[in-house]
C-alpha cells in the first residue's frame, strides 16, 4: 500500500485488493473521503505491460469543488505509470482528467479491450 500525504492533512492510498483489483482511496484525517475504482489486466505477448482499467471514481458531496478529484486522478495516474503499466480510462471524470490532461499520459494511455472491460465489469460486481 502506498501513501503520498498532503500537508493539508489528506493524502491518497493505494489499496489493492486480492483478485486483480483495487481503488484509491483519498483520505482526509484516515477517513474514506473519495475513492477511484480500479482493476488490473495482465499484459499480452504484444505490449507485455500490465493495464490498469480504471472505472470508477467519486469524493464525497460534501469534499466537491475543492480540487480533490483531480488530486486523487493524478496521484493514482502517476502511480500507474511509475510502476511501468498502461492506463485504461472507462471511467467519465479519468477520461476527462485525460482529455484536460494529456501529458504525462498520453504515451501511457491504451483504447479498452474486451479483456478490460470484463475486468471492470468483475471488480465493480465485487467492490459494488
Amino acid at each position: 500500500m502506498s501513501t503520498v500525504d498532503g500537508a493539508d492533512g489528506i493524502e491518497v492510498v493505494d489499496h489493492p485488493v486480492d483478485g486483480g483489483h483495487g481503488r484509491f482511496e483519498l483520505r482526509e484525517r484516515g477517513e474514506v473521503i473519495g475513492i477511484a475504482s480500479y482493476a488490473v489486466v495482465a499484459g499480452d505477448a504484444s505490449d507485455g505491460a500490465d493495464r490498469v482499467v480504471f472505472f470508477h471514481t467519486e469524493v464525497r458531496p460534501d469534499h466537491e469543488g475543492q480540487g480533490l478529484a483531480a488530486r486523487l486522478a493524478s496521484t493514482a495516474l502517476d502511480a500507474t505509470v511509475a510502476s511501468g503499466r498502461s492506463i485504461v480510462a472507462l471511467c467519465p471524470y479519468v477520461k476527462a482528467y485525460l482529455g484536460r490532461h494529456p501529458e504525462p499520459y498520453a504515451g501511457h494511455v491504451l483504447a479498452p479491450t474486451p479483456a478490460d472491460l470484463e475486468a471492470a465489469d468483475r471488480a465493480s460486481r465485487v467492490a459494488g
